[in-house]
């Protein structure tokens, strides 16, 4: 499965994916609706999903599943808005913003990777357990 990793260490707080998500995502340079966020602390903390599903399980409404790539995605037309995803996740990488009823996140669609000038955040793999993939499959 593949996912958006991250090294913090590299990260140089330039903010280019940000602009680059938030443009992808909601066609806005609106940089708070980024699905990506860098930190404004000293040290720079790269807050994005890895696909973990913790959210998957927190969801009331079951509207939060992996898709058959492992990909965590949310039926935005079946959300409720509790956040309580957002509230719950381990990352801190579930969005929200006023302008929207439902949360958001990273989907590893990878533009964001090719905007990052220092290589901070890239795309990795990583094992499914095997619940995971049958969760999937279901889908």
């Amino acid at each position: 499965m593949k996912y958006l990793a991250k090294d913090d260490s590299l990260c140089i707080k330039c903010h280019q994916c940000e602009e680059v998500c938030a443009k992808a995502y909601f066609k806005t340079d609106d940089v708070e609706k980024s699905c990506i966020r860098i930190s404004e602390e000293t040290e720079p903390v790269i807050n994005v999903c890895n696909q973990c599903g913790v959210c998957i399980d927190i969801c009331p409404v079951e509207v939060i599943t992996k898709d058959s790539k492992g990909v965590v995605r949310i039926k935005k037309k079946d959300c409720v808005g509790c956040f309580m995803c957002v509230g719950f996740c381990p990352e801190e990488a579930m969005g929200q913003h006023d302008d929207y009823i439902e949360p958001f996140k990273c989907i590893a669609c990878g533009l964001c990777v090719k905007q990052c000038p220092t290589g901070a955040i890239f795309i990795a793999e990583k094992e499914e357990k095997a619940e995971d993939q049958v969760a999937a499959t279901i889908d």
